[in-house]
């Protein structure tokens, strides 16, 4: 008896401790890590680290796939690519978010994802020393900020948000946000605007972009929001150049960036009375749907 409540205890002990599918991704995700790094170290041929990311990309998409199960949303592609573009932390595109990308670069995508993907995720990036890269472990103020979307879901420029859409919550979703904003590399108007919605569904997480539409109109007192702070820098700069003075530069780095939050700040204000606005939330509120199973 005493050999059979031992072999019992081994196997429960056994199953409680056994790695979850997630455990398994984490773990070979950063085994790959760690082994490109040591590649990189011992200056390996550049062809030879691609090679080997490529290859350790390949295994952890099969590991999403499984991980997540089939994907379902209406007009998305039901194959996805991993989210992640590099394992090499020396290339763009290293640190996303740990995910399968269903759609293009160019067009509507949606990364789909899980929770405990997404806290560890969040765990991960509240450890960054670097306050740029550093985001809070709430999920929900996470979403609420420029930075998450920059490092969840881009990689080579920056998410600055135009505005919020007031998103009504899909039957059935845990959570909806919906968001106005552009991807850019440098400040100042930007027109290429993109619609960003995020719903959680159990252990579901969806975030998708897709280009507005319509296009973002043109309003003329914001252009002159931003033409009046750039015409400002431009002289703070010339005159830094004169006298060789740093603290010019940065004071016109300070009025270029003022200039960019007023120019945001004066299209979230008026881009709702215009007549564009109605069809943006309705692509919003449409793609929350889809992504919700409606």
């Amino acid at each position: 008896m005493r050999l059979v409540w031992t072999l019992l205890f081994a196997l429960a002990s056994g199953t409680a401790l056994a790695a979850s599918p997630e455990d398994d991704y984490i773990a070979a995700r950063d085994k790959a890590i760690a082994s490109i790094a040591a590649m990189e170290s011992a200056n390996n041929p550049v062809e030879t680290l691609d090679a080997a990311n490529e290859k350790a990309r390949a295994d952890l998409e099969k590991r999403l796939s499984d991980l997540l199960g089939p994907f379902t949303v209406k007009g998305f592609p039901a194959a996805g690519t991993i989210n992640i573009e590099s394992l090499s932390s020396s290339d763009v595109g290293f640190g996303m978010l740990d995910g399968l990308r269903h759609g293009t670069d160019d067009g509507p995508s949606i990364v789909a994802s899980t929770r405990g993907l997404v806290d560890r995720w969040l765990k991960s990036r509240a450890a960054e020393t670097d306050a740029d890269l550093k985001l809070p472990t709430s999920f929900d103020a996470a979403l609420k900020l420029d930075a998450f979307y920059t490092q969840a879901i881009g990689s080579d420029a920056a998410f600055t948000a135009t505005l919020d859409f007031p998103l009504k919550k899909p039957e059935g979703a845990d959570m909806a946000i919906a968001r106005l904003g552009g991807w850019a590399q440098d400040i100042g108007p930007n027109y290429d605007q993109e619609v960003v919605v995020t719903v959680v569904k159990g252990n579901s997480v969806l975030i998708a972009e897709a280009p507005a539409s319509p296009a973002i109109p043109k309003i003329a007192a914001c252009d002159a929001v931003w033409t009046a702070a750039d015409t400002a820098a431009q002289k703070l700069t010339k005159q830094a150049t004169d006298e060789s003075d740093e603290g010019g530069s940065d004071a016109a780095n300070a009025a270029w960036a003022k200039g960019d939050n007023d120019f945001r700040a004066c299209m979230g204000k008026k881009l709702p009375g215009s007549s564009e606005y109605s069809a943006l939330l309705t692509q919003a509120q449409t793609l929350a749907d889809q992504m919700a199973g409606k």
